[in-house]
């Protein structure tokens, strides 16, 4: 493919986009493939000679698109957002054709420089405390990581460096094997499956802090868990903190659980992967209140505003934090302007080298929506959220099952475990819209999340009256198996 053919054939690749994305709604959000499916459709082996690019695009409809699952739909209310926008894409498009690997200011001194001013203008977006601020001459600043899966496990890995180097400074003789084995961390019984994996990755003990009534950790069930670990000889060393959890978007206490990090000099890390996109709301600035107690905080962009994945924005107070854990400097990496002061090199921020031009898409993002359109774009699926809370609260079959605070609702019927299940399986099996559920305590529960950026109201509503009907039909069906009728509500012709 020449200049002239890729100027042809992207053109028509951005129709293809286009139209795929004006025309989702039409499209079942869920597929009908069994596991396998595409094996068989596909040659065994990569084709000798070159084919057409028709060729390709009708196969992708042929045989991609039956398996896709359409996140992008607005009848697609299942785990949480992840962003979409069209100058995310085009961002995306000039990130492939540059093709830079930016894993020094040397390899492309744009790609750095540009990620760190792009993580400043998101952290004062956010209003977070200027420690955590590049700026000319701050010891903190931003970094663009994968996840915050990544997020959680780079942070872990600095606290662990730091805390052991700590302790073989007072205490030479001790050993690094000494020391991991009674480091310990804690998260809430709420927090994400992801750290429980930072900690295997990481060698370390993760226990679980028992959440309150609201699914909050607070300040005395974390107190207890310390003051017992040290009792132990243990030694206390890393907080996971989270804004939003997965399960029911809940809230840990940062304003309580800030302070005894503080006092204990232990490790504060913040994921608000979901609710941290609303931080740049004024009316939800408040439940970032307490994160000038944190050492490290990470929120995803490219789950609610509006930067396509990958994009997961990492900031530490101390960035000596975490080079100070990865850095090294193989001859082949160095560069003469490494030890300047004036630049950073990324590749001591992260796990792998290389990295690609990411901050191109916050760039064009905040560029093109401007601050006060990304607030627009969050206060809108947070009144749909709402609007679907009312819809739930007026049928007395159901119920709301944790405070609605952002774009997520959880809610149930009222009854058994296995009457919800049941309800999940109808819903899902119709195809017409996508949930997936969770466990709050041992209730299980329907979670509702506001996702696509093409849903409206309509969308809500539709969705609300199919889940009805669903139910409907399914607490008919099983009043009439207590009955002993037929379950399709039928009777049986004395002419049969």
């Amino acid at each position: 493919m020449n200049a002239h053919e890729f100027r042809r054939r992207g053109k028509e690749m951005v129709d293809y986009v286009a139209d795929y994305l004006e025309g989702v709604e039409g499209r079942q959000v869920y597929p009908d493939v069994e596991p396998g499916y595409l094996r068989p459709l596909l040659p065994t082996a990569a084709p000798q000679e070159p084919e057409t690019f028709e060729d390709i695009i009708k196969d992708v409809e042929k045989i991609i698109m039956p398996g896709v699952t359409h996140w992008h739909s607005p009848y697609f209310f299942a785990y949480f957002p992840t962003a979409s926008s069209y100058p995310a894409m085009l961002a995306d498009m000039l990130c492939g054709a540059i093709g830079c690997i930016g894993f020094s200011w040397a390899a492309s001194p744009a790609c750095t420089e540009l990620e760190t001013v792009m993580m400043d203008w998101l952290g004062k977006m956010l209003r977070l405390p200027a420690v955590f601020l590049a700026g000319e001459a701050g010891e903190g600043g931003g970094v663009i990581q994968g996840s915050a899966s990544e997020a959680t496990l780079v942070a872990l890995l600095a606290a662990r460096t730091k805390v052991t180097r700590c302790l073989q400074a007072a205490s030479p003789g001790l050993t690094q094997a000494t020391i991991m084995e009674k480091l310990v961390a804690y998260a809430s019984d709420q927090a994400h499956s992801s750290v429980e994996r930072a900690g295997l990755i990481g060698g370390v003990k993760l226990k679980a802090i028992p959440s309150d009534g609201k699914f909050a950790m607070r300040a005395s069930a974390l107190q207890e868990a310390l003051e017992r670990d040290k009792a132990e000889g243990l030694i206390p060393f890393f907080v996971v903190a989270t804004l939003g959890t997965t399960s029911c978007c809940s809230f840990d206490n940062l304003l309580e659980v800030g302070p005894i990090c503080r006092e204990e000099d232990v490790w504060l890390h913040v994921d608000a992967a979901y609710a941290g996109s609303a931080f740049i709301c004024p009316e939800f600035r408040h439940l970032l209140n307490g994160v000038e107690y944190a050492d490290s905080f990470n929120f995803n962009p490219h789950k609610w505003l509006l930067v396509n994945f990958d994009c997961s924005a990492m900031w530490v107070k101390k960035r000596t934090d975490l080079t100070g854990a990865f850095k090294l400097d193989p001859v082949y990496l160095k560069h003469s302007h490494q030890d300047s002061g004036l630049i950073t090199d990324y590749r001591h921020w992260q796990l792998p080298l290389g990295r690609r031009f990411r901050s191109l898409k916050m760039w064009f993002v905040f560029r093109m929506y401007g601050v006060k359109g990304l607030q627009a774009y969050i206060r809108k699926h947070v009144q749909l959220s709402h609007e679907f809370e009312a819809l739930v609260h007026q049928d007395p079959r159901f119920e709301i099952c944790a405070e609605v605070t952002l774009g997520l609702v959880c809610f149930r019927l009222k009854g058994s475990n296995k009457l919800n299940e049941a309800l999940l399986e109808r819903i899902n099996s119709a195809k017409k819209i996508h949930l997936v559920p969770c466990h709050l305590r041992d209730q299980f529960v329907l979670r509702f999340a506001i996702c696509s950026r093409t849903v409206e109201s309509a969308h809500v509503q539709l969705a609300w009256e199919h889940i009805r009907g669903l139910a409907t039909d399914l607490l008919g069906a099983q009043k009439e198996e207590k009955a002993g009728k037929p379950c399709w509500g039928g009777q049986i012709s004395s002419t049969i």
